[in-house]
């Protein structure tokens, strides 16, 4: 039995050139109603335009998207109590997979094994059709059916049942589907990291009398996609999702703050990129510190990026070969009058070598730590407090589980079922080569070993390293709340008082949250 693969229309082209005009209304992040997500087309045009109006990057505004209705599968209406999914999505109903005989003979079988996970699915009550007592999962939980084969399959891999762990792997292949709606998506997800982590759990001689179905994410790696896609991806994702662009932009409007507070005369400006925006993150910075009041312009910026290398391995954080934003960045800068300076760091401690004397040092460390272990998130946190920074900011992955690693892999599965959801919506629903690419790269988050922390436990974790937390503008909150409102409905932000992180959520649900940090005053 294997994961099938259905294929779709992909999208016209990945970053159309019209709709861009250049160069009119310009906009700082730190002014009012700013369109941060919109706007990349420096890095729209194709190479052989060699067209350099950067200047756009900040100066377009684009229409809030419309309201994208929630789109559900005909189960979303249907208790997950009463029957399974069929086994394709809403999306393939033009295209049946091809059974073998040998498959057509095991459909009896295959019909046992789903009535089999189905009685012995949590809250199924004993397999009768008919509603759970006692759930209190809510309507959303009903369509989420995908989490309720994955996680019994979970804990029984990680108890060595192998049986059940069998039957539950017979149903997962057939209802896992890289281009199916969002629980067909998950499952497809779910099941390669439960695939891999198998041999882990139980040996390698035992998960070798699994018949685990093969499905592999057709999509190429994101640090080995094209380049060209890569980059249309990315400007794409923060276009039409605030996951990573709302993070970016409290980033920015704090750094702009640094930059600006502090002595008499201006400074020059150094931030450490150890995050993943890969570029898109700094334009909209760069145009903000222009636009400082009473000339409190930088009279230069450096930029240091820290290479995958400085951290340990994480989503979204390798870029493909060849791929190269500063050529870019520093033509539009130069196109500012903004005096600009990129260095590559391999690791934190070579960024000392790029430290000077005088410069307001901000590190931005973004999405890089969620996947480390424990000692390793410690270490890099006390190299970062070794360079003795004016200003931290810290955004992360809100996902803590219960430090078991069927629990681990619970709260990883909600995350992705979040970053899976979400993406639909704001994709509309349809497929596509940046929408494929972008979900393959957040699946990986499901094979992590590390235990995810969330936003009380990285409290700790930055107070122990030597970091006070500090608060954010109210200026860049309000700010932010007006971006959000370009984005879908699902989608909501909330600031935790005086001083304290800015948290995203995605139908109440939690996602991630952005926090500023200082060095702790000794004593």
């Amino acid at each position: 039995m294997s994961c099938h693969e259905q294929e779709h229309p992909e999208l016209a082209a990945a970053m159309s050139n019209n709709g861009f005009d250049w160069l009119e209304d310009s906009i700082s992040f730190l002014a009012g109603d700013v369109d941060i997500a919109g706007g990349y087309g420096w890095w729209s045009n194709p190479a052989e335009a060699q067209q350099d109006d950067i200047g756009s990057v900040v100066a377009q505004t684009l229409s809030p998207p419309a309201p994208q209705p929630t789109t559900s599968s005909p189960l979303a209406h249907a208790s997950p109590n009463i029957a399974y999914p069929p086994v394709s999505s809403p999306s393939e109903t033009s295209s049946k997979k091809r059974k073998s005989p040998a498959h057509k003979a095991s459909n009896n079988s295959v019909s046992n094994q789903r009535r089999r996970a189905e009685q012995d699915r949590p809250g199924a009550g004993g397999g009768k059709k008919g509603g759970s007592k006692g759930g209190g999962a809510g309507s959303d939980r009903d369509t989420r059916w995908a989490e309720q084969l994955l996680n019994p399959c979970a804990a029984a891999v990680e108890a060595g049942n192998l049986s059940r762990a069998q039957h539950l792997f017979y149903v997962l292949g057939e209802l896992a589907s890289f281009s199916g709606d969002a629980n067909h998506r998950l499952v497809a997800h779910g099941l390669h990291a439960l695939s891999r982590r198998l041999p882990a759990a139980v040996g390698t001689a035992a998960a070798a009398s699994v018949r685990v179905p093969p499905c592999e994410c057709p999509t190429p790696a994101f640090a080995g996609a094209e380049p060209r896609l890569f980059r249309a991806s990315l400007i794409r994702f923060h276009e039409v999702s605030p996951w990573f662009a709302l993070p970016n932009a409290l980033a920015n409007a704090a750094i702009a703050q640094a930059a600006a507070r502090g002595a008499a005369e201006p400074r020059p400006l150094h931030v450490v990129d150890l995050g993943v925006s890969h570029g898109v993150q700094w334009p909209t910075l760069l145009e903000s510190l222009t636009r400082l009041p009473g000339g409190r312009a930088p009279p230069s910026v450096r930029l240091t990026v820290a290479g995958p290398t400085a951290t340990p391995p994480a989503p979204f954080s390798a870029s493909p070969p060849g791929y190269d934003f500063s050529p870019h960045l520093l033509r539009y800068a130069k196109s500012i009058n903004l005096h600009l300076a990129i260095s590559r760091a391999g690791s934190l401690d070579s960024v000392h070598g790029f430290a000077a004397a005088g410069e307001a040092l901000v590190v931005c460390l973004q999405f890089r730590l969620g996947h480390a272990a424990a000692d390793e998130r410690a270490d890099i946190l006390s190299k970062v407090r070794g360079l003795n920074p004016e200003l931290v900011v810290l955004s992360e992955l809100d996902a803590g589980g219960d430090g078991t690693a069927a629990g681990e892999f619970t709260a990883r599965l909600e995350l992705l079922w979040r970053f899976l959801e979400s993406t639909s919506a704001a994709f509309k629903g349809r497929d596509g080569e940046e929408r494929r690419l972008l979900e393959a790269e957040a699946g990986t988050s499901v094979t992590a070993d590390a235990a995810g922390e969330g936003r009380d436990a990285w409290r700790e974790r930055m107070a122990a390293a030597g970091f006070e937390e500090a608060a954010f503008g109210g200026e860049a909150v309000e700010s932010a709340r007006s971006l959000l409102r370009k984005y879908d409905g699902g989608w909501e932000m909330s600031a935790s008082g005086a001083a304290g992180a800015v948290a995203l959520r995605w139908k109440g649900q939690p996602v991630s949250f952005c926090s500023l940090w200082r060095p702790a005053c000794s004593g």
